[in-house]
């Protein structure tokens, strides 16, 4: 079977851009300066072609595999063409719709929901998941819809088959044991006590803790406060409010007043790879970690393991985010929607999924699949597992923020180039600002559950308010 390779190149958005409108998806596959990724048989006239968009390469081995099998056995006469865009996914997709060339189905979990599901590029699939009871039952759409993200009221616009964890502690077992520890505390206060200890131990050699200058504060103390019930925007009231954070911050800023933690912030691969030779026992981040320290920057000198985030009190209050993935949406666009239909309902069905499961891509969301796949063949990312309280938040309102964002300015209250106090205050105002600027020109609503509950964030009834 012959198969059609294309890759997106950035130099070529431009390209893309001028020429949307003019070109046809055809036109753009057999051009020679196409710009994506692609694979299918050859086009044949006696089949249903649909045309699929992905941002994801780190799957394509496997994906063009199941897709290779589809083409060749399916009975209802579909074949798939797959296109991976490697740059810029969303502003391609909408130059594609607004052109008339775009695709029939669609990777959609990382697509900005009001730009691409509440303005009606993609269509509510609710008809078709009502229809269909193995998807259902696979997939089970009605306990994965998530305000803002994927739904919209009673609309599913697409569902995740997959997940990445929320961010657990990793750590040196072997160099925890040296210093006289056999578990991670679970109180932050705790936890801050024992990586001084480490690091006292260590003598300049090794550290008790490590952090990346890529987004720190998101890496732990920001998952630390989410279990313990502090969040940065407040559900019942509809505002952002940023107080709740104070504890967290002068508990953090104990890591650098007291030299406790590794003294160099680098990006995120060099203080991996720091991890990996001792240089600090503990680090923080979600199950993308498994594989990093398994095949890309493996681990080889001690064991490593993992253990929950710890919290103010020890005690879990709040839900611990994790990040949604693998979910396809048919573009309203589309001739083909019945065929599409039967595209998602594959790559959403329990074989693709088991394969892709146990190929270690992402972890299972659901518990039909967690129960289904053979966790020995995942290795470490089994310790990454679905835990009680990790779910998914609404997403609160999308403003147009001037300045740095909350997690820089936190970050830097926690390093002292700020206080506390004025960054707590200083975020408070330019984020409420925006937000009553934004409400009043109409360009986002007001997100208000009144039933919010802090464990379990995607269970409340949300209102969106134009005031």
């Amino acid at each position: 079977m012959k198969k059609n390779i294309r890759f997106v190149s950035i130099l070529l958005l431009a390209v893309v851009a001028l020429f949307a409108v003019a070109c046809s998806k055809d036109e753009a596959s057999s051009s020679s300066s196409s710009t994506a990724a692609s694979t299918g048989s050859a086009k044949s006239a006696a089949k249903t072609v649909v045309e699929v968009w992905t941002e994801d390469r780190h799957d394509l081995e496997y994906v063009e595999k199941k897709i290779a099998e589809y083409n060749a056995n399916n009975t209802d006469n579909i074949e798939i063409n797959l296109t991976v865009i490697t740059e810029n996914y969303g502003n391609m997709l909408a130059l594609a719709v607004n052109g008339g060339t775009a695709p029939d189905v669609v990777g959609a979990n990382s697509l900005d929901y009001n730009s691409f599901c509440a303005s009606g590029m993609l269509m509510p699939l609710n008809s078709y998941i009502d229809n269909d009871p193995t998807y259902q039952e696979v997939n089970e759409p009605y306990d994965h819809m998530y305000e803002g993200l994927n739904a919209g009221g009673d609309n599913i616009y697409w569902v995740p088959s997959g997940m990445r964890s929320g961010v657990r502690v990793i750590y040196n077992k072997d160099l925890l044991e040296q210093c006289g520890y056999t578990s991670v505390p679970r109180d932050l206060a705790s936890y801050i006590d024992m990586a001084a200890d480490i690091t006292r131990q260590g003598n300049g050699e090794f550290y008790g803790i490590g952090f990346t200058s890529s987004s720190p504060f998101e890496r732990l103390l920001e998952m630390s406060a989410q279990c313990s019930g502090i969040y940065y925007y407040d559900y019942v009231n509809g505002r952002f409010d940023f107080s709740g954070y104070k504890p967290i911050l002068e508990l953090g800023r104990r890591f650098f007043t007291e030299n406790i933690a590794y003294p160099d912030q680098q990006q995120v691969d060099n203080m991996r790879a720091m991890f990996t030779v001792g240089a600090f026992a503990l680090w923080s981040n979600a199950s993308q970690e498994a594989a990093v320290f398994t095949s890309q920057l493996p681990v080889e000198d001690f064991e490593w393991t993992t253990a929950e985030v710890p919290t103010l009190t020890g005690e879990v209050e709040g839900a611990l985010q994790i990040t949604v993935s693998k979910g396809y949406g048919i573009v309203s666009t589309s001739t083909k929607k019945d065929a599409a239909w039967k595209v998602i309902s594959y790559f959403q069905s329990e074989d693709f999924l088991k394969g892709y499961l146990e190929s270690g891509y992402c972890l299972p969301i659901t518990e039909y699949m967690d129960q289904r796949i053979d966790k020995s063949k995942i290795g470490k990312l089994a310790d990454f597992s679905l835990v009680s309280y990790e779910a998914v938040y609404p997403q609160p309102p999308a403003i147009n923020l001037t300045g740095d964002d909350y997690r820089t300015v936190l970050w830097n209250a926690v390093m002292g180039y700020v206080s506390i106090d004025d960054a707590i205050a200083d975020l408070n105002k330019r984020y409420n600002d925006a937000l009553e600027r934004d409400v009043k020109n109409g360009s986002i609503k007001r997100l208000v559950i009144k039933d919010y509950d802090p464990l379990h964030p995607d269970k409340g009834t949300a209102e969106y308010l134009t005031t």
